[in-house]
């Protein structure tokens, strides 16, 4: 058996796990893939002006064509639909929450979420920025008031946004605490659930041994946030990171150690058909044969 490679998504934990030496406590043999989302969010850095308005890929894809690791998180939106789609397996023990939101410029026109009617929001395609956008619009607009344009990865997002490229951004875990920093307004909190994909083949065990180290480290973040946050700068390229302290940052995303359920999978599916947004291929699957237990 090779090791366990797990890919980090934008926060504390894993880094945290090995640090304190958690993962190995519980016996895990494994190793960090070099080239997963933290790693493509830093090779990605360009100026905002070359940064595709309209980039149709997203989590959600990136799943389905299978990712070099044996455990990543996502949207729960995006692990939900890949699962359906026999793109690996969700983990159904755990979930996490991750606050998120819709940021505008400090001096925008834009007060409210009602003023956001047709007015495209920056997101990443597929992913959670792109749903929890649409689900927490859905309070303030009518279905065909509530637009989106897809811009890329999360930092790609914040550079648009800091030059003015884009009206509104939707942003989450490190780039929430980036624009709110300086000084962007919130129209709206968009907080949403993150799931973990565990690709085919990969041993329950060997996950079970990665959460319990997750546990550990958020017990770890719970107890004493600020030992921790020196991460983020992990997580974030240099020419963003230059920009803010990351020592006046929160914890970002919470791992709960309760299950995903079957109508919490259900509810899920039900809620992304009546949006069109499951690729028309995919059949859902029955929860049982989606989780890898």
């Amino acid at each position: 058996m090779g090791k366990f490679v797990i890919m980090p998504h934008a926060r504390l934990h894993e880094w945290v796990a090995d640090e304190q030496g958690h993962f190995k406590e519980e016996g895990l043999d494994y190793e960090f893939v070099v080239d997963g989302f933290s790693s493509q969010s830093k090779l990605g850095v360009q100026p905002a002006e070359n940064v595709l308005i309209d980039v149709r890929s997203g989590a959600f894809e990136d799943m389905q064509a299978g990712r070099s690791c044996d455990i990543s998180s996502a949207c729960h939106w995006a692990v939900n639909a890949a699962a359906a789609g026999n793109a690996g397996k969700m983990w159904p023990h755990a979930y996490s929450m991750s606050p998120a939101g819709i940021f505008v410029a400090p001096d925008s026109d834009y007060k409210r979420p009602e003023d956001l009617a047709n007015v495209p929001v920056a997101v990443g395609y597929h992913s959670g920025s792109h749903y929890s956008t649409i689900q927490g619009l859905e309070p303030f607009l009518d279905r065909s008031e509530i637009a989106v344009s897809f811009s890329g990865l999360p930092h790609d997002r914040v550079r648009l946004l800091l030059n003015g490229a884009v009206p509104a951004a939707s942003v989450f875990g490190a780039q929430y605490y980036l624009v709110e920093q300086l000084g962007y307004r919130k129209l709206t909190d968009t907080t949403f659930m993150m799931g973990s994909h565990v690709s085919a083949g990969v041993d329950g065990e060997d996950v079970k041994k990665y959460f319990r180290g997750l546990e550990k480290a958020q017990r770890d973040i719970d107890l004493h946030q600020e030992k921790y946050k020196k991460f983020w700068l992990r997580e974030m390229p240099d020419d963003l990171a230059a920009l803010v302290d990351v020592r006046r940052f929160g914890p970002g995303e919470r791992i709960v150690f309760e299950p995903y359920t079957k109508e919490m999978y259900e509810t899920t599916q039900a809620w992304m058909k009546s949006w069109d947004l499951l690729d028309p291929g995919i059949t859902a699957g029955a929860y049982e044969d989606v989780v890898n237990v």
